[in-house]
């Protein structure tokens, strides 16, 4: 459904590493830089990336935004986790667990990241 997903930041260097790090856990590689300083994740799923607002405007979190990104096991969603925390992340929400909807069951994890974007890891069990 989606082709990429940009995040504004004030701070590249420090949201690079931030995603570098709990991308890792995912089993994903760093991003790179393009040309225009812009941090590119590419994946065979779709594009993510980090810029800083070309508008000149500081970077802000979007009310009601939330960023999901696919594990694929309980255990690589801990993981992310606490490889957010230990990188500038914030916890939000329940701690990492599972969150059942009806016949839905999702374990996930919620962050806000440096910048204060609410993103989650999620690992959908059923």
């Amino acid at each position: 459904m989606f082709s990429h997903v940009f995040l504004g930041t004030n701070d590249i260097e420090r949201s690079k590493q931030f995603y570098d790090e709990t991308f890792k856990q995912l089993g994903h590689k760093p991003g790179m830089m393009d040309p225009s300083g812009r941090c590119l994740y590419m994946t065979p799923s779709g594009l993510f990336g980090l810029t800083t607002p070309i508008n000149g405007e500081p970077a802000s979190v979007g009310n009601g935004q939330t960023i999901g990104f696919i594990a694929t096991s309980e255990e690589q969603v801990k993981q992310w986790h606490q490889a957010g925390l230990a990188h500038g992340g914030v916890a939000i929400e329940s701690a990492p667990g599972l969150r059942q909807k009806g016949d839905i069951q999702l374990f996930m994890a919620y962050l806000r990241d440096p910048d204060g974007n609410k993103i989650c890891a999620t690992y959908p069990m059923s």
